[in-house]
């Protein structure tokens, strides 16, 4: 059995861990109006190949438009705030998370973020299954009394 390793030298300094400062974020990358999205990991910056990994920010008592992110997979893990999602062809559908709570949103979701703060900005951490910066900025009308959906857990129920 041969280890792939001992035949070609992995140069680790240049190609190892890569630790992107906060403050050093990109935020050239594809935006939704009512929100501020940053990269920290991706291609260019850091050599991903299968996700992508930045901020997202909403400032107090704002929304996103409907969007969705085509065939990629996101997780967003709240950091501070209250974050309020609604989804669904009409965004008839809402949930809420605080702090230390993750968010999935599975391809093709028609969705929106929403900062449920009059006065506190919302900020979260996002991780894509993909580099391309896919953002399909919709235009639905939303039912006026979403209905709640609360999480459970589908191998402990």
């Amino acid at each position: 059995m041969s280890d792939d390793h001992e035949h070609h030298h992995i140069d680790w300094r240049e190609h190892g861990v890569k630790v992107i400062p906060g403050n050093s974020l990109d935020p050239n990358t594809a935006q939704t109006p009512g929100m501020n999205r940053a990269t920290a990991i991706n291609n260019a910056r850091a050599g991903a190949e299968k996700i992508w990994a930045g901020t997202v920010t909403i400032h107090a008592n704002a929304k996103t438009g409907a969007h969705h992110h085509g065939d990629l997979e996101s997780i967003i893990y709240v950091v501070k705030g209250k974050a309020r999602m609604r989804w669904g062809e009409h965004l008839e559908y809402t949930a809420e998370a605080g702090p230390g709570d993750f968010i999935y949103v599975p391809p093709y979701v028609p969705h929106q973020e929403i900062n449920a703060s009059r006065d506190e900005t919302l900020e979260c951490v996002l991780v894509r299954s993909g580099q391309e910066p896919v953002v399909v900025n919709l235009n639905i009308e939303p039912v006026e009394k979403p209905e709640d959906v609360p999480w459970i857990d589908p191998i402990h129920r």
